[in-house]
């Protein structure tokens, strides 16, 4: 029996995940003056910035419109700020003493901040931490100590345009539920213009075909570097063939920014995202209709790759208490559930990504959680190491795959060594 929903969607008007790209303007904390830190407050009215990473506008409305009933339960003031570039500007901040309060976290920078001594580890302090997903609470924990909660996450899945599928003759039986099917429906699919199978020659998306081969870049704690390995080989090997085929290219071959764009515009007929592409198919593409399918699974079984940020609270801030306190209601079930309605976020608690799914089963793809759920390499320095793994991997279709692989394998080693 195939393990995938045929629940056929039609686009809702939500925006992207923020769990994607990573968007945010520069702010210095109402505690800090001239790179000095002052005493923390803990007591009276406080004034928080928070810098967040926003896909469009319904994510920035919908954490507007949860930092505005914070500041009414409260008595609180929060200043929100969108940014253009999450990654400079709050290393910036951090290196000019004048960080924001409560911020964005991406995962691929969570190490390098922690270990730098910019992040408050407030996860100790969180008293319901049973109800967040473990797989996301690991993602965003070091040398055993939890520095920040996961805002929300999702899952890859395989998203099928389905007037391409009906009009290659296609059914809801032949949704591929294996390496094998996906590439016989890939074949079906390609011809006048349109490609079977279209997304990023980046390690995010086709990562994936490596788990489901029983492979990934680094063991489970992250303490050792499992790159170059037969498993590993063999998920690329899969993904190289089918490029060789014809039947698979990648977003530069049809002159695309990323998968949604390739999928929108009907040159693929099947792509590889995350929930992500909900909001953007909303925005841009309303009138196409899709169906959001697990990854199929490989020689290893299900595997997919899970992205998230988490909320991360700056060790120097004068308001760790009353930040603390902000990501907590940030973090309620039913605000989660609100952004989750809002622009397509997966809630990171248990207990309401559940009921958000069942409101939701279309969406059942990308809430998938499991062991065979993997989630972002985070260690520290892994951020040059990966860059440099997405530019081998654009070459994938030509390139000697063990090759790309052994030299990942010695970046990855010494990253972890001068890391440690």
């Amino acid at each position: 029996m195939k393990h995938y929903s045929t629940t056929r969607r039609t686009t809702r008007q939500i925006a992207l995940v923020g769990a994607a790209t990573l968007l945010a303007a520069a702010a210095c904390s109402s505690g800090f003056d001239d790179g000095e830190t002052e005493q923390e407050e803990s007591s009276g009215p406080q004034e928080l910035n928070v810098l967040i990473a926003s896909s469009g506008d319904a994510e920035t409305a919908a954490v507007r419109a949860a930092v505005e009933a914070y500041q009414e339960e409260s008595g609180n003031t929060v200043n929100l700020d969108v940014a253009q570039d999450m990654n400079q500007q709050l290393s910036q901040s951090f290196a000019g003493g004048n960080p924001p309060d409560v911020f964005y976290v991406d995962s691929s920078q969570f190490a390098n901040y922690a270990q730098g001594g910019s992040l408050y580890p407030y996860g100790a302090e969180i008293e319901d931490i049973d109800d967040f997903s473990p797989a996301l609470l690991q993602s965003f924990t070091t040398e055993g100590e939890l520095y920040c909660l996961p805002k929300d996450t999702s899952a890859l899945g395989l998203a099928v345009n389905d007037t391409l599928w009906e009009q290659a003759g296609l059914t809801e039986d032949d949704y591929p539920g294996t390496w094998e099917e996906l590439a016989d429906v890939a074949g079906q699919l390609t011809g006048d213009g349109v490609t079977g199978l279209v997304t990023s020659s980046e390690y995010q998306r086709i990562g994936a075909f490596m788990t489901e081969a029983g492979g990934w870049i680094t063991n489970a704690d992250q303490t050792e570097v499992t790159a170059d390995s037969p498993e590993n080989v063999e998920g690329l090997q899969f993904v190289q063939g089918m490029l060789d085929d014809g039947v698979m290219a990648f977003t530069t071959d049809v002159d695309a920014g990323w998968g949604g764009e390739a999928f929108g515009k009907g040159d693929a007929a099947m792509t590889v995202e995350g929930g992500w592409l909900a909001g953007a198919m909303a925005a841009d593409y309303p009138d196409v209709e899709y169906t959001v399918l697990p990854m199929p699974e490989g020689p290893a079984g299900p595997g997919t790759l899970a992205y998230t940020n988490c909320w991360g609270v700056a060790q120097d801030s004068a308001h760790r208490a009353a930040a603390v306190d902000l990501v907590r209601f940030l973090t309620q079930g039913d605000q989660q559930i609100a952004m989750g309605e809002a622009f397509g976020a997966i809630p990171s608690r248990l207990s309401a990504a559940e009921e958000y799914l069942a409101a939701h089963p279309e969406e059942a793809a990308w809430g998938v959680t499991g062991d065979w759920v993997q989630g972002p390499v985070t260690a520290a320095g892994f951020d040059r190491v990966l860059g440099q793994f997405n530019t081998d991997l654009e070459s994938l279709r030509t390139a000697d795959v063990s090759e790309i692989l052994a030299d990942l394998q010695t970046n990855a080693e010494a990253a972890l060594e001068e890391n440690q």
